[in-house]
């Protein structure tokens, strides 16, 4: 019992703290105090560099519920219903959520690491010694960057996973003129929206989690290798429960 106890007291404090720290960079957003340098650089981290790998992961995981969902509708003379449901899947879920992750673990990863080093060698007590304060400075840019930039790499991504599936499907035997009418049947902008609403969230837990984790960082190479870690944990894990209830709210 006390384990419970002390179990949901750790989630309350850490709730709390990630909620104070949010309030902090609302508060610098709403008096204007952006650095300009660092946002943009960040904004090229989560969407630029992160590109490559982010388009690979939605192209196959496109081709694969393409291939699977090709031969179920084919054996049964539905196959002018392939396209829309992949592209409607892609949307809704598979675009928005595996961005979501490969960047927690490409970007959140990185952010951790980064600042927790920052925190393990005394440079955010040098930070606030010269009156900067490091939530404005670190945690501001990459929350914008975050918000900004997932949306943007879930299109490109949302394009590319339903361009695979359509590969795939041609393969299987469904014609491009069944896929791409069945896909203008059933995809509605309210599903390009609400997914791209989703990734907004994703990108704001991918940030405030992972800069949490490395300014809170403490035990030399050691804690930071674990606030590494467990951000990237934290940060997946809190995607695929805000996944449920975003999906149950906007769909």
């Amino acid at each position: 019992m006390r384990t419970l106890i002390a179990d949901f007291t750790g989630i309350l404090r850490y709730t709390g703290q990630l909620g104070i720290m949010l309030g902090e960079a609302a508060g610098t957003l709403g008096r204007g105090r952006i650095h300009l340098k660092q946002t943009v650089n960040q904004m090229s981290r989560f969407g630029v560099d992160s590109m490559p790998i982010v388009l690979v992961t939605v192209l196959f995981s496109g081709m694969v519920l393409a291939l699977h969902t090709t031969q179920q509708m084919v054996r049964v003379g539905a196959a002018r219903y392939v396209g829309g449901l992949v592209v409607v899947s892609v949307a809704r879920e598979l675009g928005p959520v595996l961005t979501a992750v490969v960047v927690a673990a490409r970007v959140g990863s990185a952010i951790a690491a980064e600042i927790g080093t920052m925190s393990v060698t005394e440079q955010i007590d040098a930070m606030r010694a010269l009156a900067v304060r490091p939530v404005g400075f670190l945690v501001v840019p990459r929350l914008i960057a975050g918000v900004v930039m997932l949306p943007v790499l879930t299109v490109v991504s949302d394009l590319t996973g339903a361009a695979g599936g359509c590969l795939v499907a041609l393969h299987q035997g469904v014609t491009a003129n069944e896929y791409l009418a069945s896909a203008r049947q059933f995809l509605d902008m309210y599903d390009v929206w609400g997914g791209l609403l989703k990734t907004a969230v994703f990108g704001a837990i991918i940030a405030t989690v992972s800069c949490h984790q490395g300014l809170t960082a403490s035990g030399g190479a050691d804690g930071v290798g674990r606030s590494t870690t467990a951000a990237v944990v934290l940060s997946i894990s809190l995607i695929y429960v805000a996944d449920f209830f975003l999906s149950a709210v906007i769909f």
